[in-house]
C-alpha cells in the first residue's frame, strides 16, 4: 500500500479509476448513488481544468483502491455560493474536501488520516485558512441504512471539524432504489488550519 499525492496532469490519468471508486463506495448508505461512468466524467472536469486540484490517492501496486480530492471552495463558487453567503470566513481562505472514497477491504488502516492531512498540508501551501467538506444528511431510520452502519462524525470531530450551522449545500442524484433523480440536502463541516 502507498498513499500518493497528485497534482496537474497526474490527476488526469487515474480519473476513470477514480469515477468507478465514487460509483462503488456511495452507492452504500448514506450516499446511495446510483452513478454513471458518464456523468462521473463530467463532474470530474474541474480536477482538470483546476491548477491547484489535489488528489490524494491510495494504491495497492497499480490499483487505485481510495482516494480523496480537493480544490479551493472558491473553485465551487456557483454550487456553493448561497451556502457560504452569510458565513464570516470568506470563500477564497477556504480550501473544499471534495470526496473521500475508500474501498471497505481497505479501512481502518489510517488511510483516512492520510487523506486528510495531505488535503490540509496542500490546502496550506495554497494559502487557505480553513478547511471545509459536506456530508449527505439522510434520516436513521433510513430503510436502507444498514444495521451495522457506523456514522463517520466521531472521526470528524477528531480531526477538528464540526458542522456549520445554517451551512448546507442541496444537490440532487438518483439514489439506487429511485427511478428519477431528488435532491439531497448535505452539511457543511469546517475546522481552521
Amino acid at each position: 500500500m502507498r498513499v500518493e499525492v497528485l497534482t496537474g496532469d497526474a490527476i488526469v490519468a487515474v480519473l476513470d479509476d477514480l469515477a468507478r471508486l465514487r460509483i462503488t463506495v456511495f452507492r452504500d448508505f448514506p450516499y446511495l448513488y446510483d452513478g454513471s461512468l458518464d456523468y462521473e466524467r463530467d463532474y470530474m472536469r474541474s480536477y482538470v481544468t483546476s491548477k491547484t486540484a489535489v488528489l490524494v490517492g491510495a494504491f495497492n501496486g497499480d490499483q487505485l483502491v481510495g482516494a480523496a480530492t480537493g480544490t479551493p471552495l472558491s473553485d465551487h463558487a456557483d454550487d456553493f455560493a448561497e451556502p457560504f453567503k452569510h458565513h464570516p470566513v470568506p470563500m477564497s481562505d477556504i480550501f473544499y474536501c471534495a470526496e473521500s472514497v475508500l474501498l471497505s477491504d481497505y479501512r481502518g488502516r489510517g488511510i483516512g488520516h492520510a487523506f486528510m492531512d495531505a488535503r490540509e498540508d496542500h490546502a496550506r501551501s495554497l494559502g487557505a485558512t480553513h478547511s471545509a467538506f459536506c456530508s449527505v444528511i439522510r434520516p436513521m431510520d433510513h430503510p436502507l441504512k444498514p444495521d451495522a452502519y457506523a456514522p463517520l462524525d466521531p472521526f470528524w470531530r477528531k480531526r477538528g471539524y464540526a458542522p456549520l450551522p445554517n451551512v448546507k449545500a442541496r444537490f440532487d442524484w438518483k439514489d439506487v432504489d429511485q427511478d428519477a433523480s431528488t435532491v439531497k440536502e448535505l452539511q457543511f463541516w469546517m475546522r481552521a488550519l
